[in-house]
């Protein structure tokens, strides 16, 4: 991933799990503080997003399909000091759907909602996204 998208390398972003339904990724603090010095809001978006695309290597997988993202937003519910994880789950039905709607017609929409926690298992920010996976050319 981090040499798929080089600004992960420099905000340190980890894959933490690679599931067939769950995902996860950290964050940490360090290199994404604020002025405030709290996490900075775009990393914390950006490791919500980068989940929809996790999938394409663990469950979402089919030949010349990659996972393209639509729409997401973000509430962000509290600060966040230390290092976060973002999470999220798809059902084995959304899976299946996804998969025979794109290989019957090129494309289908899906759902992802994370869960961005602290150290202390906090949740500080939530995301809902609106995903599509889609064959290319």
């Amino acid at each position: 991933m981090r040499t798929m998208i080089p600004i992960f390398d420099a905000m340190q972003v980890e894959i933490v799990e690679a599931g067939r339904t769950t995902v996860a990724a950290r964050l940490p603090s360090g290199p994404n503080v604020n002025h405030f010095g709290t996490t900075y809001a775009g990393s914390l978006f950006s490791v919500a997003e980068v989940l929809g695309g996790v999938y394409a290597s663990t469950s979402l997988v089919l030949e010349g399909a990659v996972p393209l993202v639509k729409q997401v937003t973000i509430d962000f519910l509290r600060p966040a000091t230390t290092d976060v994880v973002a999470r999220a789950t798809l059902s084995e039905e959304t899976i299946a759907r996804v998969l025979a709607e794109t290989e019957a017609t090129g494309k289908s929409d899906f759902v992802l909602d994370a869960d961005v926690t602290d150290e202390q298992g906090t949740v500080v920010a939530r995301t809902h996204g609106l995903y599509q996976l889609r064959r290319l050319g």
